[in-house]
């Protein structure tokens, strides 16, 4: 298993912006893809971002041009980038870290603790 530690999320107003963090401790970061995702109360959970080893990225069509998903191999750190957030963001975000030898399915190897992020209207 990947230990993720997350941090950032908070209180935004709508058109607000925040960043999101996830650093691996004891491997390697850059030898895994990278996911968010996000659960709101009452909602199914949505896989928000993803970042492949090579730094290729996709995204749920909700947040395609307002989130970037990037990473910082150097500093073992994913990051989520949120921009132009409104209240259908808010929820908590989880980030994972994603077995590389796995192409048609999403296999996890880790998970972060959950960042909350509330957009207020």
């Amino acid at each position: 298993q990947v230990q993720l530690v997350q941090s950032g999320g908070g209180l935004v107003q709508a058109g607000g912006s925040l960043r999101l963090s996830c650093e691996a401790s004891g491997s390697s970061f850059s030898d895994y893809g990278a996911a968010w995702d996000r659960q709101a109360p009452g909602k199914q959970r949505e896989l928000v971002a993803r970042i492949t080893t090579d730094g290729s990225t996709n995204y749920a069509d909700s947040v395609k041009g307002r989130f970037t998903i990037s990473r910082d191999n150097a500093k073992n750190t994913v990051y989520l980038q949120m921009n132009s957030l409104n209240p259908d963001d808010t929820a908590v975000y989880f980030c994972a870290a994603v077995d590389p030898k796995f192409v048609n399915t999403m296999v996890v190897r880790g998970w972060g603790q959950g960042s909350q992020v509330t957009v207020s209207s």
